[in-house]
């Protein structure tokens, strides 16, 4: 167990620190009907320049460092779909396969030493095992959202939880092929950037960075997502119980 532990703490460096620097994970999902957003075909244009973006009513709503929460608390979220995340820090990338659907996350990370972590979010629980376990540990979940215990990466619920006066910079740009909503702030203590890039047609987070001293220090991406998730994902432990079946709740 403690080996398990020591190779899981090795990962942690490339993802729990991320937790560190986005201190305040986890506002609840927005729920209900909300109105699409279209976003215009970007032009090139540096980082941070205001951009316009028209409402399913179609009314024009400008992207400022004011407008900007306001503006992605309108995206609709997926509720079904799998992508591969990828986190960086002092040039060590790690990747994970992750599936979502019906409020389940699973994720499958590979450690540096190649064996597979694998994690369930769901029902207010947490299961995790490794490869050729056959059970998993399972705890109560913080309370946080399904992507945050599962992916440990910020979600676009971080962008609505920040201070709106540390908003330096927001506007509109293409990300990893994705139309996206970019938002960039400066943090005091400890002094740095973050940088956020939210998908405008699915309200996923798609890339975020931060920058100290001029360097960024870390930084998340995502492919794009696949949708919905396919029905021969699993979220099934290691033992065989079925938590979530694809599609039916």
């Amino acid at each position: 167990m403690e080996r398990r532990n020591r190779n899981f703490l090795v990962i942690l460096i490339a993802v729990v620190i991320a937790i560190a620097v986005f201190a305040s994970f986890g506002l609840p999902l927005f729920y209900g009907p909300t109105p699409e957003i279209v976003l215009p075909t970007p032009q090139p244009t540096g980082q941070g320049q205001t951009g316009e973006m028209g409402q399913g009513g179609g009314v024009r709503v400008e992207v400022t460092p004011t407008t900007v929460q306001s503006v992605i608390a309108a995206l609709s979220r997926l509720e079904s779909y799998s992508r591969t995340v990828t986190t960086t820090l002092a040039g060590i990338s790690v990747s994970a396969r992750v599936w979502v659907d019906g409020g389940w996350t699973r994720t499958d990370l590979t450690l540096p030493a190649g064996r597979g972590a694998h994690t369930i979010v769901g029902d207010g629980k947490v299961w995790r095992w490794y490869d050729g376990d056959r059970e998993a540990r399972v705890w109560s979940a913080d309370g946080g959202s399904a992507d945050v215990e599962g992916q440990r990466i910020p979600t676009y619920e971080d962008v609505l939880d920040l201070e709106p006066e540390s908003i330096t910079a927001a506007g509109y740009e293409e990300k990893n092929g994705m139309d996206c909503v970019f938002v960039s702030v400066e943090v005091a203590e400890p002094a740095q950037v973050e940088r956020y890039w939210v998908s405008a047609d699915n309200g996923l987070l798609v890339a975020a960075e931060t920058e100290s001293g001029g360097e960024v220090v870390w930084s998340m991406t995502a492919t794009v997502p696949e949708i919905p998730v396919s029905a021969s994902a699993s979220f099934a432990l290691p033992d065989g119980t079925v938590l979530h079946t694809v599609g039916g709740g």
